[in-house]
């Protein structure tokens, strides 16, 4: 076993294993983490608008974020930050963002770089990867996707197959589709159409009638079912808590707001849930939405800044252990704090409040609407922070990516 794999692994587990392994949640857990050791976001499922508004990042302030897929981590060098900080437990994830910033700086254009990652489904990009980039990453991120995974192929070889079709994310909306078609439902007819009154009537008609279904109720009241999402036991007891335990209403509710709250000419989460990848492209370039990271309008940006972005191989906490007080200016949690138990909770916000400058800010995610400080953390900690309550609910109803309950924005006060 790999250095990294193994460093993954123990990660995973001091992150997630909350219950003993003679219960039916320690095993669940168990089987979680095994499964969250490989590829789990091909692309990352937060709205980096709405993170970028959120964090109003000073021009040169340094920032810390998880780096799930990456897709953020470079959609946030538009706002010219001194430095970003990219830590994950996952090495796939560490791997495909030390890919993606490689391909930044040494693919030769924009074309290239959109093929690679916008398309991801060509065997071209195999042969980019052998000339611009095996030789500009380094020894561990080569060696990984060189590898071969499962099904005996070279990782590498993904951006050839579709990479958005892969992963634990994408095999989750590709077994979604997988049912819908089974009840006679083509769910890609949603980007046709022209409206939001006629997306809402495709989910009034088409889409929400699908959670009365036998199998689809059945397949949600089982806590593997959401794994694809990334979600582990305790998360899925968060999202079940907003619905009385009804995981088919809570789905349909999130997937309403995905589906009728955003046009989707300008929602990229809507084509890859429904699509299973970006609009295609036309002659005179990408026909539809995209994340900031692949607009060409920003990708000489990008290009220049990509030098600012260090990427590591660790928790949070970990990584902030180690840095100076007041140093950061912005933190992005995602949802990782709903895996949380209220010490680790405790220990994550000691050292954020240690080292945030006055004014950072720090944003996170809940499965649940309720931000899940309060109670948890110790008081000494919270009166140490505002909570945004008003712009926290106004940015949330914003997310295009449906899928979360609360956006959650806390800011650094002046020390006394």
């Amino acid at each position: 076993m790999s250095s990294s794999l193994k460093l993954s692994k123990r990660h995973l587990q001091n992150a997630v294993h909350q219950s003993s392994l003679r219960s039916q949640n320690g095993v669940l857990e168990r089987v979680f983490t095994f499964a969250f050791k490989g590829l789990v976001y091909p692309q990352i499922w937060e709205d980096p608008r709405v993170d970028m508004q959120a964090l109003n990042l000073p021009t040169g302030g340094r920032m810390i974020t998880i780096a799930s897929g990456g897709c953020n981590v470079l959609s946030y060098l538009t706002q010219d930050p001194q430095e970003i900080i990219a830590v994950d437990l996952n090495r796939a994830h560490i791997a495909l963002n030390k890919l993606k910033l490689s391909a930044a700086k040494h693919l030769p254009n924009y074309d290239s770089f959109y093929r690679f990652f916008g398309e991801a489904d060509e065997v071209a990009n195999l042969a980019a990867y052998n000339r611009f980039l095996k030789d500009n990453i380094d020894a561990q991120t080569r060696q990984y996707w060189q590898s071969r995974d499962w099904t005996g192929r070279r990782r590498i070889t993904l951006f050839s197959r579709d990479l958005y079709h892969h992963g634990m994310l994408g095999y989750f909306i590709g077994a979604t589709h997988l049912i819908a078609r089974f009840y006679g439902v083509d769910l890609s007819q949603i980007v046709e159409a022209r409206s939001l009154a006629e997306q809402r009537n495709f989910f009034d008609k088409t889409l929400a009638p699908l959670f009365d279904k036998r199998m689809v109720r059945w397949v949600t009241s089982k806590k593997m079912s959401l794994y694809g999402l990334g979600i582990p036991p305790a998360q899925y007891e968060a999202l079940c808590a907003a619905e009385q335990g009804d995981m088919a209403a809570v789905l349909r509710q999130r997937l309403q707001k995905l589906t009728c709250d955003f046009a989707v000419s300008d929602n990229y989460f809507a084509w890859q849930a429904f699509t299973r990848g970006y609009a295609p492209r036309s002659t005179t370039g990408p026909s539809g939405p995209l994340p900031p990271y692949l607009e060409e309008r920003h990708f000489d940006t990008i290009r220049q800044r990509v030098g600012r972005v260090r990427v590591e191989h660790r928790s949070v906490t970990d990584h902030l252990a180690k840095e100076a007080d007041a140093s950061l200016h912005g933190f992005v949690l995602l949802d990782a704090q709903d895996w949380m138990t209220d010490q680790q909770l405790n220990e994550l916000w000691q050292h954020i409040t240690r080292t945030a400058a006055p004014g950072a800010r720090v944003i996170f995610r809940t499965a649940a609407e309720p931000s899940l400080l309060p109670g948890r953390v110790e008081d000494t900690i919270i009166k140490q922070w505002t909570y945004e309550t008003q712009q926290s609910e106004q940015l949330g109803k914003q997310d295009r990516s449906s899928i979360y309950g609360g956006f959650h924005i806390y800011t650094r006060l002046p020390k006394a």
